[in-house]
Parts: structure tokens; C-alpha cells; sequence
């Protein structure tokens, strides 16, 4: 079998496709909220730009943020689980919430949030591909209010039985096609909205934009990269040349450590995440973000 180059879980084909596309997006997030697309008076892409210059940044978040009939919606992908997901989209709803009110309005004019994640990973124990959160009373299950929602929709516990009846099912199974023949599967079943995404997703996929995009995205991360192998090696280097005058057990330490304060500081001179940087070298984050405040 074929396998595709790139999957709708590949956040900057999901971005550019669905921006290009607000027809589509429109009717993907009608099938996440369960409504129908008739019902859905005011749609409108807030972050509809993918500057460049963004692609190379460490916090560069690759979602698409709404407003659909006076509530706040995000939707984002993410293809691996990076251990800390539940708290990202948590932090993420956070800064969405507080941004949709001004100094002096009253908290009632305060959004409904919502943020639906498709993820390519099991997050949760369940058999269920859809898992809902919102804030509730422990005992009652009572809702405090009705501004929160997170959603996330586990692409791998979707049955590869497709029903052409269930609009969610088929764009679940179309962000979790990883093949050639995937899609001709679906578009097999003839569904118009379905035979459009395939469409459009081949047409971006073939488009100059996207590709420029994408090299740019990748000169990006391999420049981080290099970065972060120059940064250790000078600092392996300079803690050997400190163990080495010393010579003794108190001077081999304190040239490991001086060899990682090293790292580190390279390391936030090329804008590397802090948390990557705390992976590399071993030292608490907080004292990492000691020398990001110098």
C-alpha cells in the first residue's frame, strides 16, 4: 500500500487545508459539536495567516481559532504524544477564555471556550473515541458553568468500519488515513463533502505554497537541531578542559556543571524551548529560566 507523504494530523497541512478551505472547516466543526451545519449562523477563522517567520519559533502553535455563533472554538491535531498533552490544552483554553474579554466588561460577557483536539494517540483508558471535560461538582456532577468544554477525539480507537451515514465518522476516518488506498475508500462511498476534503487535500498537498511552507518549517527544526548538538559538544568540550586542570573529584564536577550552564546558555541564545533544554542538559528548569531572565 502507498503510504501519504503527509496526514491531515500533520498540523501545517491541517492549517493551510482547512484555512483554504472554510467550507470544509465549517462542516468538521459542525459533525465536533454534534450540530447541523444548517443551524450555524456566524462562522468566522480568526487566525487565518501562517507567517513564515513563525514556523521556526519554539512556541509556534499550529491550531485554527473561531468564532462560531458567539462561542470561542479551537481546533487542533497532534500526531504523538508528547506526555504533557491534557495540561497544554488546558493552558491553551486558558489564555482562549480570558482573551475574549476587555478591561472593565462585565465576567458574563466572558465566551463560551472550547477546544477539540484530534489526536493520532490512546489518551485515555476508555474504549471510546470521544472524551468530553468540563468543570464540575464531584459528588453532584453538577456544572459550575457552561464556558468550558475540552474535547479530544482518539483517532486510533476508530473503527475501520466506515458508516457513510455518520458525517464524524468519516472525517475521523479521514484524519486517521494513512494511505493511498485509505482515500480511495472513502472517496469510494461517494459522500460530496467527503470527495471535496480529498480534494482539497491533494491539491494542497501538491500547491508551491505548501511546500515552501514546509521547507521552511523544516529548515527551522534542523537548524534547532544543530543548534542543540553544536551547544552540547562546545559544552562537553569545555567541561573536559575544566575536569582536566583540576584533576581532582570537586574540579570533574564542577566542570560537568560549568559544561551544562554552558549548554544552556547556547542553548537560549538560539531560542531552543526551555524544556527541550532541561532534557539536554539536566538541570532544573528553573534554573534554566535564571539565564533566559539575564
Amino acid at each position: 500500500m502507498a503510504k501519504l507523504k503527509r496526514t491531515l494530523v500533520y498540523d501545517l497541512l491541517f492549517k493551510k487545508m482547512f484555512v483554504d478551505h472554510p467550507g470544509l472547516l465549517k462542516d468538521l466543526v459542525s459533525a465536533l459539536m454534534g450540530i447541523s451545519l444548517e443551524s450555524i449562523s456566524k462562522f468566522m477563522v480568526i487566525n487565518s495567516e501562517i507567517p513564515p517567520g513563525a514556523l521556526g519559533e519554539k512556541h509556534c502553535r499550529l491550531d485554527v481559532n473561531m468564532t462560531v455563533d458567539g462561542q470561542r472554538i479551537a481546533l487542533e491535531v497532534q500526531a504523538r504524544d508528547e506526555g504533557d498533552f491534557p495540561e497544554r490544552t488546558l493552558y491553551y483554553w486558558a489564555k482562549d477564555y480570558t482573551s475574549s474579554i476587555s478591561s472593565g466588561d462585565d465576567y458574563q460577557d466572558l465566551s463560551r471556550a472550547v477546544i477539540f483536539s484530534i489526536i493520532d494517540f490512546k489518551l485515555f483508558s476508555c474504549k471510546e473515541y470521544r472524551s468530553e471535560f468540563q468543570i464540575l461538582e464531584v459528588s453532584r456532577f453538577e456544572p459550575l458553568c457552561d464556558k468550558m468544554a475540552l474535547a479530544y477525539f482518539e483517532l486510533p480507537k476508530v473503527s475501520d468500519e466506515i458508516d457513510p451515514t455518520d458525517r464524524l465518522w468519516l472525517w475521523l476516518s479521514l484524519f486517521k488515513a494513512k494511505t493511498k488506498e485509505d482515500l480511495e475508500r472513502i472517496r469510494a462511498l461517494e459522500v460530496p463533502i467527503m470527495v471535496e476534503a480529498i480534494e482539497a487535500y491533494e491539491s494542497t498537498t501538491s500547491s508551491s505554497e505548501f511546500r515552501e511552507l514546509e521547507r521552511l518549517r523544516e529548515r527551522a527544526r534542523h537548524n534547532e537541531a544543530a543548534a542543540l548538538r553544536h551547544a552540547r559538544n562546545e559544552g562537553i568540550k569545555e567541561g573536559e578542559r575544566i575536569g582536566e586542570q583540576k584533576g581532582t573529584l570537586k574540579g570533574e564536577r564542577l566542570g560537568e556543571l560549568r559544561a551544562k550552564l554552558n549548554i544552556a546558555k547556547s542553548l537560549l541564545e538560539f531560542n531552543i524551548p526551555i524544556d527541550k533544554i532541561s532534557v539536554a542538559t539536566g538541570l532544573a528548569a528553573e534554573e534554566i529560566e535564571k539565564f533566559s531572565n539575564w
